[in-house]
């Protein structure tokens, strides 16, 4: 055989190991960015099926907030449709969290309420589900950051163009989460 055409093979074999090892990798982060999805939405529906449980346990209590449980009743209901995209879905987690942090706050004005041992263990399993979210956003971020990198870098971002695979968000606190808490102001 000629030496020239060994190379030639050679190079071609090469050529195409590289182009399926750049392959492979891009379907692996693809598909990595939709389980950490999935596991950051298992962990949204969690959270969401708790709110009915405090809804109920902080309507008995206070009465005058209807509003505010109404409307985070009503982004629940929104956030569990499952016709929503994932940036949809973040941005509805963001709007459900703050309203959250809202009841939170309206409880410290009923003493009953939090003395109340199911409201005490409402509270404990939301801090929980709260640290379960943080702990996926993270790895969501993570996972994004990953895939990014991934179809941006040369040479994988030709081969990341002609798969159509695109720019994912990560996930961002809203600038109004960002903000210190002012305590006193809650006294």
């Amino acid at each position: 055989m000629n030496t020239t055409l060994i190379i030639i093979i050679s190079a071609v074999v090469l050529l195409a190991i590289i182009i399926t090892a750049m392959y492979n990798g891009l379907i692996r982060r693809r598909n990595e960015v939709d389980n950490a999805f999935g596991g950051m939405d298992v962990q949204l529906k969690k959270h969401y099926d708790l709110i009915p449980s405090i809804v109920a346990t902080v309507k008995q209590y206070a009465a005058h907030e209807k509003e505010l449980l109404t409307k985070v009743t009503e982004m629940r209901a929104k956030a569990t449709n499952g016709n929503l995209s994932a940036d949809e879905k973040v941005a509805l987690d963001n709007q459900i969290s703050a309203g959250m942090k809202s009841i939170m706050v309206a409880v410290e004005n009923y003493p009953d309420l939090k003395a109340s041992e199911n409201f005490i263990n409402l509270q404990r399993t939301l801090n929980e589900a709260e640290s379960q979210i943080s702990a996926a956003r993270r790895t969501y971020n993570a996972v994004i950051t990953d895939y990014n990198n991934g179809i941006q870098t040369f040479p994988q971002s030709i081969l990341a163009g002609m798969m159509k695979m695109t720019r994912k968000e990560v996930f961002v606190i809203p600038e109004a989460e960002r903000q210190n808490v002012d305590v006193k102001s809650l006294f």
